[in-house]
This record gives structure tokens, C-alpha cells and sequence, in this order.
């Protein structure tokens, strides 16, 4: 469901469309359906264009808002799941943790949104990477979902990693390309492997070209562990998507910022996604 032809530079920002171009716009909702536990999938309809500058690791900020209130009055982040160009769907992976996502978990069909993005950068397959491994974290599949399929697309051989707490909170493979090799684990062992889901790492490291991740800061930090001492002159290089709560989502509020090696950066617009190695832990 993915436009793979849209031009980006080395960071993955797509330079005909940076900050000042990012637009607010009208979607409405056109299907809710549960996935993964207690998460909903939310489709929306847009502008197809919206839609085809849409890549994997490019956000949106949805206003979710009380009717006739200011409440909650901060807009809230949603990786793009999946984004169809021509018919400008898009959908978001939503799991109700507070006020602004139990809003949006609750909405129906034809409720309109308000909607501002696609904000960010996008991952990066290097152009001679041929195997790809992704890791996620409970709903930080969302992105990786996207990016899945533009690896395959693109004739990429990919693994896919997914841990949840419970065999009932992880993504049904049928949201995966069939090509994908999809390898999960479980904190309580009810489904995959016994244990996180950095724990499988070692097995695939090697066979890599490129690690893609996303998920909770904590789960970072154990694949950074688990990494560091596999990897030969720093390969395979690693691409992370940062959580952070991102209010305005263009920078100007600098409240999602990011110690790097390179100094502070902002999250929303020269992130979400990094380097690994460029992230000061």
C-alpha cells in the first residue's frame, strides 16, 4: 500500500516537503477494526497526494479533542501503518494508553479528523542491502509494517521480530507480506519464544545488512547490549524510530528533543528515526 518512488535525501527527509510544506488537512474515518489486543487499526481517508508522500517512519499529529472543549489540548503521534496512493487511505495503529487515544479508539465511522503531516523523516534501505532485519516492540510495529513492505517490494529478503507481553497483543501475520520470515516472542511464553524479543538477535546479526527498530526506549537499550559486541566495524548499521511525546510536530515547541552525538535534535522533524550509533545513550 506504499509509493516507494518518492524522492528523499540521505537523512530521509523528502526534500520537496520539509517543515514549512508539512499541511494540515480534513480526514474522516472509514473502518475500525480490533488488532493485537486491545488496540483498534484506524483508516482514514485523505488526499491521495497525502497519501504518496507518505513513507514508512513519517508520522501524523491527530487532534483528539472533546466536542465543544480544548481538551486533551495537545495533538498526538501516529506512525503511518500502511498508506494507500490511490485511494488515499491511510492507517494508524491505536492502543487507547490515556485520554488522547481512548478519544481516537472510540471514533466511528465518517467521524472527521483533523489532521496534520505526514511529518519526519522515513528509514532508509540502502541501496545495496539485500537482507533486512526489523525489530519491534508492542504497537512500534506500525512503521515497520510500512517498511516491510516497501523492503519486499523492492526484492528484499526480510525477518521480522516481534515482542509483546502476550500471545493475544501481537500482530496476526496476515498483515505481513508472505515473503516476510515473521519470528515472535512473548514475556509470558504463551506464543514464540519465551523471553524479549532482543534475546533472538545473535541469531540473525550476521545474516544482516541492515537492523531496523521500533519500539519503548528500554527495549534500545538492550538491543544497543545485545549488539554492540556483534557487530564488526560497525556493521550492520542500525536505524531506531525515537518515542517521544511530539506536541506540535514541527519543531517549534522543542519539547521531543534528542541528545546526539551531533547535538540536540528534534524528534519530529530531523527524527523521528537515527542512526544507533548517533543517539547518546
Amino acid at each position: 500500500m506504499t509509493d516507494a518512488s518518492i524522492d528523499v535525501d540521505e537523512t530521509g527527509a523528502n526534500p520537496a516537503h520539509g517543515p514549512g510544506a508539512s499541511r494540515e488537512f480534513a480526514g474522516s474515518v472509514v473502518a475500525l477494526e480490533p488488532i493485537m489486543g486491545d488496540s483498534v487499526l484506524l483508516t482514514v481517508a485523505a488526499p491521495p497526494q497525502i497519501a504518496r508522500e507518505t513513507r514508512a517512519g513519517r508520522f501524523f499529529e491527530i487532534l483528539c479533542r472533546y466536542e465543544e472543549t480544548f481538551d486533551p489540548l495537545l495533538r498526538r503521534p501516529y506512525s503511518a501503518f500502511a498508506a494507500d496512493p490511490e485511494s488515499g487511505l491511510l492507517q494508524f495503529l491505536v492502543r487507547p494508553y490515556g485520554r488522547g487515544s481512548a478519544w481516537l479508539a472510540r471514533r466511528a465511522f465518517g467521524d472527521p479528523l483533523n489532521i496534520l503531516g505526514p511529518l519526519g523523516n522515513t528509514y532508509r534501505i540502502a541501496s545495496r542491502a539485500q537482507n533486512l532485519l526489523m525489530v519491534a516492540g508492542g504497537v512500534g510495529v506500525a512503521p515497520l509494517v510500512m517498511l516491510a513492505n516497501e523492503a519486499v517490494a523492492r526484492g528484499c529478503n526480510v525477518v521480522f521480530l516481534l515482542g509483546a507481553t502476550t500471545a493475544d497483543a501481537l500482530l496476526a501475520p496476515q498483515w505481513l507480506p508472505g515473503d516476510v520470515e515473521y519470528v515472535v516472542a512473548t514475556d509470558d511464553g504463551s506464543k514464540g519464544r519465551h523471553g524479549f524479543i532482543t534475546d533472538l538477535i545473535p541469531e540473525y546479526v550476521r545474516w544482516a545488512d541492515q537492523v531496523f527498530a521500533c519500539g519503548p526506549e528500554p527495549m534500545y537499550r538492550s538491543l544497543r547490549n545485545v549488539l554492540m559486541p556483534l557487530r564488526v566495524g560497525g556493521r550492520p548499521p542500525v536505524q531506531v524510530s525515537m518515542e517521544r511525546a511530539m506536541a506540535c510536530g514541527l519543531g517549534a515547541c522543542l519539547g521531543c528533543m534528542v541528545e546526539t552525538r551531533r547535538g540536540l535534535q528534534t524528534t519530529c522533524v530531523q527524527g523521528p528515526v537515527f542512526d544507533m550509533g548517533d543517539i547518546v545513550w
